[in-house]
């Protein structure tokens, strides 16, 4: 049986979009799995709090620490995560989608540096070369409204927006 290139490149956008929402709802509403309800950001808790002052412990966690908390960071931390994960659902905005989530990955790998279970690479590097993978393949996807949002005037102008 031969599988489409395209399908499995649609379907790692797709799990990713879903790595990236749930992420998002569960420190949103506390669904009770990383996050439980009395620690949510609806209930007035900072979603970065947790992470960002007792996971970084390498040379780097002093400054991941003193983030901790900021309503600025929380702000950015959250809306990446949605529109990254919204962007990833709907095929749409790959390209800022992809360099931004790739950023927001490349932090997190630096406040966890050196990753726990090998020498260099962790999973947030895995992400960020799937993020670039779908950048580069632009248009390509079968699933979504990748085609759709090309022909857009506005996008068509500014093609950072593809």
């Amino acid at each position: 049986m031969k599988v489409n290139e395209n399908i499995i490149w649609d379907l790692l956008r797709l799990s990713l979009s879903f790595i990236f929402l749930w992420v998002f709802f569960d420190k949103l509403f506390g669904l009770g799995f990383a996050t439980g309800a009395s620690k949510s950001w609806l209930a007035g808790v900072s979603p970065t709090t947790g992470f960002l002052a007792n996971a970084p412990d390498g040379p780097l966690a002093p400054l991941f620490n003193s983030l901790s908390g900021n309503i600025v960071i929380d702000i950015l931390f959250m809306g990446g995560l949605f529109l990254v994960g919204s962007a990833l659902l709907l095929g749409i905005g790959m390209k800022i989608a992809g360099y931004s989530g790739s950023l927001m990955m490349f932090l997190i790998y630096l406040s966890l540096f050196p990753p726990e279970n090998n020498l260099l690479i962790d999973e947030h590097i895995v992400y960020i070369i799937i993020l670039i993978g779908l950048v580069i393949r632009g248009e390509k996807q079968k699933f979504g409204f990748g085609k759709k949002w090309s022909e857009v005037k506005l996008v068509k102008k500014y093609s950072i927006l593809q």
